[in-house]
């Protein structure tokens, strides 16, 4: 006679254990274990929708804003080829006109009245040559022609060539520049960038106050910057400040911070305004140094 199967046979004794129901076979636990993937399934599948739709926002972002940078730049391009044409005919005729001018105050030497009216006329050809400069250092595009030099000599030469305005506005000047600083950078360019933080901040300040310069290394940059003293500025103007031909000043052309921003973009850098805890304004200028320069190449 054929023995029964052991789990035949256990299942006939009185008092046997039973499986627990999650380790028994059927079409019920089948059907319940396939409904519990299909939901495990649903809710990834709907957690990767969600998160491929925000990184689609997030590209989308960042292209809108790419392409709005770069309408920003192609405009400014279109702008900086008008004003350089602009400047050079106008300083062209600029040269005849102020020798004419100089030949005019020879012959009216003995005329006082003639002689005031021919200087505010030499003032307005000075301002207007200023502002052609402005506009000529805006649209000039050149690669910084970097060299490592004396930051505190550099300082020096610009502060020495305002030494008659600061006195003049009774301006107060504070230099923290270590005596071994260097830097490695355009020259020129770190000059005209220093005298326009410069020139900016004797601006918001003319009843006098404090120019405070000092630099240090951060990092891989070198930062120079400029305070002062003045009243300030508003949240706009901190939104505004480096846009070219923005300016609070009456007769302003709105390039001197304009330019600073230029320079910091063609060494790698970047230039920044704030407002400082104990009153006025500061502008922050940095420098990518060699190393870091080599680094991001």
């Amino acid at each position: 006679m054929p023995k029964a199967h052991p789990a035949a046979q256990a299942e006939s004794r009185p008092g046997a254990v039973e499986p627990p129901p999650e380790n028994r076979l059927g079409p019920r636990a089948d059907l319940e274990t396939i409904l519990a993937a299909w939901h495990d399934a649903t809710l990834r599948l709907e957690q990767t929708h969600e998160a491929l739709r925000a990184e689609v926002r997030r590209l989308t972002d960042e292209l809108e804003l790419k392409n709005r940078e770069l309408a920003r730049k192609n405009r400014l391009a279109d702008l900086g080829r008008m004003a350089s044409h602009i400047a050079h005919e106008v300083r062209n005729n600029l040269v005849p006109v102020t020798l004419y001018l100089s030949l005019l105050r020879r012959r009216i030497a003995d005329d006082a009245g003639s002689l005031e009216v021919a200087d505010k006329i030499s003032a307005a050809f000075t301002a207007l040559d200023a502002t052609l400069n402005d506009l000529l250092h805006f649209t000039t595009e050149r690669e910084p022609k970097r060299k490592t030099f004396s930051l505190g000599r550099l300082l020096d030469d610009v502060y020495t060539s305002l030494a008659p305005q600061l006195a003049a506005q009774s301006i107060q000047l504070i230099t923290d520049v270590p005596q071994q600083q260097t830097i490695t950078a355009d020259q020129d360019m770190m000059r005209r960038a220093v005298l326009n933080l410069t020139l900016n901040a004797l601006d918001a300040m003319p009843q006098g106050g404090s120019l405070v310069v000092t630099s240090a290394c951060c990092g891989d940059s070198v930062e120079i910057e400029v305070a002062d003293s003045g009243p300030g500025l508003s949240d706009q103007v901190i939104l505004r400040a480096f846009e070219p031909f923005f300016t609070t000043k009456c007769g302003g052309t709105g390039l001197g911070l304009a330019i600073v921003y230029r320079i910091a973009e063609a060494h790698g850098g970047s230039v920044t305004a704030m407002n400082c805890p104990e009153g006025g304004a500061a502008f922050t200028l940095r420098i990518p140094q060699p190393v870091a320069l080599e680094a991001a190449a």
